[in-house]
């Protein structure tokens, strides 16, 4: 599966991918400020080990590309639950160089819209702390709208923060 944006590519995530970069990214702190990934240390092995969580399931872990340099600059996943016709998306754009130019929603667009379209799943969710601006417009803009919120669930800087949950159904009706 390769699918193409306007300025990325998503294809799958091998275990070339896994290069001192990609796990820096993870091992940043700036990067993974808003993720549960900011509590552990990652190596090269933890990541393969993550990797081969993916084989033989339907989910998908895909590389995010930059379609003019050809670089990997982050990536995607996709929990898909066949039986209900679902599946719930996060992306990490590691590469801070590209931040704010708009890769992380065109990649965003291209995996929602493969979902529930040439997938033909009937819903796709994601969610993201409240205090993660950059992901609640990413959210917005591709047409996901707030489905519903768990209050003082994670903790970050020592503040209770709620997690809000948002969905797109590919019949176009809302939440």
């Amino acid at each position: 599966m390769r699918l193409e944006g306007r300025l990325v590519e998503l294809r799958p995530f091998g275990a070339a991918d896994i290069t001192p970069a990609y796990v820096s990214w993870l091992n940043d702190p700036e990067v993974v400020r808003f993720s549960n990934q900011r509590f552990a240390v990652h190596t090269a092995e933890s990541c393969a080990n993550y990797l081969a969580g993916f084989a033989g399931s339907p989910n998908h872990f895909l590389a995010i590309v930059h379609r003019d340099t050809g670089e990997t600059i982050g990536t995607m996943t996709a929990y898909v639950s066949p039986h209900h016709g679902t599946a719930d998306i996060g992306i990490l754009v590691g590469d801070r160089r590209v931040w704010g130019g708009g890769f992380g929603l065109d990649a965003w667009r291209t995996l929602l819209q493969w979902l529930l379209g040439e997938r033909g799943l009937r819903k796709v969710t994601a969610g993201t702390l409240a205090c993660n601006e950059p992901m609640l417009r990413l959210m917005r803009k591709s047409g996901m709208h707030h489905e519903a919120s768990r209050a003082a669930q994670e903790i970050v800087a020592g503040a209770e923060l709620d997690i809000l949950y948002f969905a797109r159904f590919g019949d176009g009706r809302r939440p």
